[in-house]
């Protein structure tokens, strides 16, 4: 695989597997790369994300994706907290949504959220939506209150 061709799979498909230059399996992930850790249970649940911190990136979202590995996911940053809404539009795998508010706590989760599917989805006023595989959050027991931390991330300004 050429630099390229690298650069370009790391950019487009970060919340995704990218070949490995064999076509094996995936490329391991780099010390540095964005991670959201939620302290649930006793225990650390890290995931690496793709950032999507303005509005064409939050407005594509995990569209069109048709796989989502475990522990990759898409960390949407908004200027505010407010109560953002979601949905499926061309989401083609089910989704875990949760939501974090400006003082780093889960203030809900939306489990499963189905494919293609318009209805709006919420759980409570956010600053960051973390989007992860459908079923994640049950798996490892995330809960409103949890603490969520943030690993190589470059907050906007006031953050």
């Amino acid at each position: 695989m050429t630099a390229a061709a690298r650069l370009a799979c790391a950019a487009a498909l970060a919340a995704a597997a990218c070949p490995s230059p064999s076509g094996g399996a995936p490329s391991p992930v780099p010390s540095d790369a964005p991670q959201v850790v939620l302290e649930s249970g006793g225990q650390s649940h890290s995931v690496t994300v793709e950032v999507a911190d303005d509005d064409r990136k939050r407005e594509m979202g995990l569209m069109f994706r048709r796989k989502l590995d475990p522990d990759r996911g898409m960390l949407f940053v908004f200027p505010e907290e407010d109560e953002h809404t979601f949905w499926m539009r061309n989401t083609l795998i089910p989704l875990d949504m949760i939501f974090i508010d400006g003082r780093n706590r889960v203030a809900g989760v939306v489990s499963r959220a189905a494919p293609l599917s318009l209805e709006p989805r919420s759980a409570g006023r956010s600053r960051f939506v973390l989007e992860v595989a459908g079923g994640w959050a049950e798996e490892r027991g995330v809960k409103a209150g949890d603490l969520v931390r943030f690993r190589n991330l470059i907050m906007p300004a006031g953050q």
